[in-house]
């Protein structure tokens, strides 16, 4: 079994958006460290931890997810970009709208919605009634 690879079409496309983040190879400090934890020996032995460091803004990112050097260097520079675009973007970014969707969920509702959530529960369980007739035993003796 040959080492896994990431795609050229995933390595592109995250190139392509380090490119439009303005995040170049050059501004990055890349080191390699070696990984404790789940994977045996093979990760005891090698250096497959990545730890990046963008030089302008400062960021730190250390990645050891994986067995394999090839792919924690590619997460790596994925949870980079994925800073670097929630600094630059604030609130827009993809990462803030996902919490806040999950903050909005998790809201209590206002009394209103709440009587009219339940106002309408009512309704569909008296239709679901309405549909399922079961004869009452005196209508079967006639």
């Amino acid at each position: 079994m040959g080492r896994p690879q990431i795609g050229k079409d995933k390595q592109d496309a995250l190139e392509e958006k380090m490119e439009s983040l303005g995040i170049h190879e050059r501004d990055i400090v890349e080191k390699f460290i070696r990984s404790s934890g789940k994977g045996g020996q093979k990760v005891n032995k090698t250096a497959t931890c990545v730890y990046l460091k963008h030089i302008p803004t400062g960021i730190e990112v250390k990645c050891q997810e994986e067995r394999y050097q090839s792919i924690n260097r590619y997460l790596a520079r994925k949870i980079l970009a994925d800073k670097v675009e929630a600094i630059i973007q604030g609130k827009e970014s993809e990462e803030q709208q996902r919490i806040a969707k999950i903050r909005r969920q998790k809201r209590r509702r206002s009394k209103k919605a709440k009587l009219k959530m339940l106002e309408e529960k009512k309704k569909q369980s008296q239709k679901k009634k309405d549909r399922s007739f079961r004869p009452s035993p005196e209508d079967l003796e006639r």
